[in-house]
């Protein structure tokens, strides 16, 4: 089984089994492909006797979203297991262990999170999430800092770097992203009821220069090592907990893509509540709880970097000149809103939407809901570079919902 190829459930099945102290010798086991991703095979093997369970997650060699016609290279597989391990040494218990590599088979075996719900699932079913804030900004705080020339050895971050340079997923990004939904590209997919938002898009020059600065950000900066794909669909949560997941997207780029992803799939999900919340009285109440995360998630993510920059800042002249920290995180939180809007309006008009906004059944209350998401991404976009806090970035939520 060296040779690679796409996995069946019982080869997963023998895998799991030759881990050691995981199973039971000898116990049944049975396996379940769960992945529902664009990019990978996911098994669910389980001792049905005890109730232990794992995963394996093997990368194919082309986009699953789109199939063979869109090749893909399999050290992704490797990027993500590595990113793991990093994640897991600067922010324990954020992330799911890593209990095995195979690079032959492109294959990380990892603890299973059966017992979370994917955080997007959970927003759709309104439910609050009181730690996500704190937990997420602790996760975000640490693995940017610690990757980063402020906390960590600066040449040994160089030759990090290498180790994550991740050049297939960051073309899907750098098209889907920051390109295709500001022209007439096949990728793109949208209903044709919002056909005139799109072709508004294409034509918007404004806008167009926003969008660029942001894609020269994102193909030039390497502030830190990121996750790459920081959605809540890549977030398994429950009120008590909260776990990361999925950072194949990983390379070494802009700090604030990662928080502006965070950031606007809590926003898409504000915008969806048009209609997931039955009445006026529960939107706005869940609305309450979605603008909160998101100003706890930048304050908490502020707070927590501050105060590791200063205890363990490893540049003395970034540590000591006055003023610099002001300025980088003042920098940073434009960015992040740049980069939230942009993830936005991918996810109305480009490939790979979000089901927050796709499965709402009512056709009117969906197109309401997707001219709602765009016009505060299109906002964020633009007034990105003029951001001063995070009340502003709320605040655009709420105005563009009032309209």
């Amino acid at each position: 089984m060296t040779a690679y190829h796409p996995l069946t459930e019982a080869e997963a099945v023998d895998i799991a089994r030759s881990l050691d102290n995981l199973f039971s010798p000898g116990t049944e086991l049975t396996c379940n492909e769960i992945g529902d991703g664009n990019l990978n095979l996911v098994f669910h093997v389980t001792e049905p006797a005890t109730g232990k369970s794992v995963i394996l997650k093997q990368a194919l060699p082309y986009a699953k979203v789109v199939g063979e016609s869109w090749p893909l290279s399999l050290d992704r597989a490797r990027i993500e297991s590595e990113a793991l391990i990093v994640q897991g040494r600067l922010a324990p218990g954020l992330v799911p262990e890593v209990y095995l590599y195979n690079p032959d088979l492109a294959l990380t075996v990892m603890e299973d999170l059966s017992d979370h719900t994917i955080m997007r699932k959970g927003l759709i079913e309104r439910i609050v999430y009181p730690r996500f804030a704190d937990d997420i900004s602790t996760f975000l705080a640490n693995t940017l800092f610690f990757t980063s020339d402020l906390g960590m050895n600066q040449q040994e971050k160089k030759l990090q770097l290498k180790s994550f340079i991740n050049p297939d997923l960051c073309k899907i990004t750098e098209d889907l992203i920051f390109c295709d939904p500001y022209r007439d590209a096949d990728t793109n997919s949208f209903e044709e009821s919002i056909r005139d938002e799109a072709e508004a898009l294409w034509s918007d020059g404004a806008l167009h220069l926003e969008v660029a600065l942001l894609r020269e950000k994102f193909l030039t900066s390497t502030e830190a090592l990121l996750h790459g794909d920081l959605h809540t669909g890549s977030i398994f949560a429950r009120p008590d907990s909260t776990k990361v997941i999925d950072p194949e997207f990983a390379y070494y780029g802009p700090m604030g893509f990662d928080i502006g992803a965070v950031i606007a799939n809590l926003l898409l999900s504000f915008a969806a509540q048009e209609h997931w919340s039955g009445d006026e009285a529960a939107r706005k109440e869940y609305r309450t709880f979605l603008t909160g995360a998101v100003q706890g998630v930048w304050s908490g993510f502020e707070s927590k970097f501050r105060a590791l920059w200063n205890e363990h800042g490893s540049d003395p002249m970034l540590q000591r000149a006055p003023g610099f920290q002001d300025l980088y995180m003042k920098r940073l939180l434009q960015d992040t809103a740049g980069f939230a809007g942009a993830k936005m309006v991918r996810r109305i008009v480009g490939l790979a939407h979000v089901a927050d906004i796709d499965t709402i059944p009512d056709a009117a209350v969906r197109e309401r809901t997707q001219r709602l998401a765009l016009a505060i991404g299109k906002t964020l976009i633009k007034r990105g570079r003029q951001t001063e806090s995070i009340e502003q970035i709320v605040d655009i939520a709420v105005s563009e919902t009032a309209q």
